[in-house]
């Protein structure tokens, strides 16, 4: 008796260490996907606005003022890239401990395009616009998803909103399964006014939500946007008013909404079986 406790008492410690270890072994995992898109330090960061480089963001530690960082602050705020500050505790765990003198920057995965160059892609093709327009949509492993199926339906675009919105970080690149390396992505400063944009270019604007039109009633043969809203709130009142029509999903259980990554890819897809009819 006194044996099988023994053994037990190691079995518990091996299982907790491996439990622990996997636990770092995780947490360094997701630190070196964050390293992977951020640049720090002070001079590093001036550099990289020097250089041209497609950032997201610049990252402050609260407090941190006066000097270079007043310098790159006024930089970034000229090319609109968004300042946001956080708690020096949260900027310590992006940069994995690392030195970071109050600030950072996050870096692209990959250079956004603009929506003249998505029309370009159609026009280039030969085909008739197929966009697809997130309004918010926040988690990154969702707009990787999206990214995912629209390249294999052959969406010409995304068009996302530079605030309130992922970016193109290393977790959507991941979850996109390298569909991004393909994939044109512009983010832009208003959804509404890109919308009416579009509208001027002949391109029909259908946004998803739950109080639409069944979605297989739409013929979607023609130059089209796809609008799929956040994943709480769905698509915004204004970015609804502007649509053309709303399309909606069939909701058969106790739940009423999908995954937006989902219900993307039955939209697009049905684009897709639209336009082969």
């Amino acid at each position: 008796m006194y044996d099988i406790l023994i053994m037990n008492c190691y079995i518990y410690k091996f299982m907790g260490d491996f439990m622990d270890f996997n636990t770092k072994e995780n947490n360094r995992e997701n630190l070196d996907s964050k390293q992977g898109n951020i640049i720090y330090g002070r001079n590093p960061v001036m550099e990289a606005l020097r250089s041209g480089r497609e950032i997201d963001r610049l990252l402050i530690a609260h407090g941190v003022t006066g000097g270079s960082v007043t310098a790159i602050r006024a930089k970034c705020a000229a090319r609109g890239i968004l300042i946001k500050e956080i708690s020096p505790q949260k900027l310590d765990y992006y940069c994995g401990g690392a030195n970071h003198q109050g600030v950072a920057v996050m870096i692209a995965s990959q250079e956004y395009s603009t929506v003249e160059e998505i029309l370009k892609t159609a026009e280039e093709r030969n085909e008739k616009p197929f966009i697809v327009i997130c309004d918010e949509i926040e988690d990154p492993h969702n707009l990787g998803a999206i990214i995912r199926t629209a390249e294999a339906c052959g969406v010409h675009g995304i068009i996302i909103p530079k605030r309130r919105s992922a970016s193109l970080n290393a977790t959507v690149e991941k979850t996109s399964a390298g569909a991004l390396a393909y994939m044109k992505v512009a983010r832009v400063t208003n959804i509404s006014n890109t919308i009416d944009e579009l509208k001027e270019k002949g391109i029909w604007v259908f946004g998803a939500d739950m109080d639409g039109a069944p979605y297989t009633q739409t013929d979607y043969d023609i130059p089209c946007a796809i609008v799929i809203g956040n994943e709480g709130k769905g698509i915004g009142t204004l970015v609804a008013k502007k649509c053309d029509g709303i399309i909606s999903l069939p909701m058969c259980g106790k739940i009423n909404s999908l995954n937006a990554s989902v219900a993307a890819g039955v939209l697009m897809y049905e684009v897709v079986r639209k336009r082969k009819n």
